[in-house]
């Protein structure tokens, strides 16, 4: 008989990726998705999902023990920016809540993973499946960076690990050796736009370095960084030349059509591990 594994599935490609991996790895999957955040195609892939609000903890841990899940794997996003309206806690959520030092995301989810501890449910690495998708150490691309951007890369490894250490964000944006925006709430995406948007704004160039590092001690049961094609698409809207990100620590998505979409685009990525 299969091992029973819950899959809480925020939003994007993360948890259809996961369920995929899952099922040809011969494990049955439970779905539960968010309502509103949760890609709808998840069916598709997993079967039928039983859906929860954000912010309920109770009915989806009894729902996983009623389905002989002892396992449980968090995947896909869950905009940070969602903390400041449309949340719904339950009571036990309220209580949780109630009793954290602060909001920041690894607190929040770390004290979930307790509740479902107790209740003997373990969380399991996000990438649990998906170790065929973290970004090895080195140049990944055809082209390297140049030294310019090199310099960038080294300045924007530094500020990512401050911040994503404080758990304000984990992506840096750089040019010609000036941090031109720092990842909070709002997300990668609209970080890459907002340094875009200023540079254009004091008429230059975009010739963009973005660098995504884990957190140091990043917890692999959550918030794991990603990249996917849909970054890219970004990328060459905003003008990125250059990309790093934390070796065996970031999951590209569809990697292989990933690098090759970025060498047409001509964008330099680098997998980290320390500075060089």
């Amino acid at each position: 008989m299969p091992e029973k594994v819950g899959l809480i599935a925020g939003s994007g490609r993360f948890p259809i990726l996961v369920a995929r991996e899952a099922r040809r790895l011969g494990v049955e999957i439970v779905p539960m998705g968010l309502a509103g955040i949760t890609d709808p195609s998840l069916d598709k892939v997993a079967g039928p999902v039983r859906y929860f609000k954000l912010g309920e903890i109770v009915k989806p841990i009894h729902f996983l023990k009623e389905s002989g899940a002892a396992k449980a794997v968090m995947a896909g996003k869950v905009e940070h920016a969602s903390l400041f309206g449309g949340v719904l806690p339950d009571w036990r959520a309220v209580k949780l809540l109630a009793s954290l030092p602060d909001r920041r995301t690894d607190t929040i989810l770390r004290a979930v993973a307790e509740e479902f501890a107790k209740e003997g449910i373990e969380l399991l690495s996000s990438a649990a499946w998906l170790g065929h998708l973290l970004a090895p150490e080195g140049v990944l691309s055809r082209r390297r960076p140049s030294s310019r951007e090199d310099h960038d890369i080294q300045l924007g490894w530094r500020a990512a690990k401050a911040i994503s250490g404080l758990d304000i964000g984990q992506t840096v944006v750089v040019q010609e050796g000036a941090v031109v925006a720092v990842e909070a709430v709002e997300g990668t995406d609209a970080a890459i736009r907002r340094a875009s948007q200023i540079v254009r704004d004091r008429g230059g160039e975009t010739r963009l370095c973005v660098v995504k590092a884990a957190k140091p001690r990043q917890d692999f049961r959550f918030d794991l960084p990603v990249m996917g094609l849909d970054s890219l698409k970004v990328f060459e809207e905003c003008g990125v030349a250059a990309l790093a990100v934390e070796a065996g620590a970031t999951l590209l998505f569809d990697r292989e059509d990933f690098l090759k979409e970025a060498d047409r685009l001509k964008i330099a990525i680098r997998g980290m591990k320390e500075i060089r």
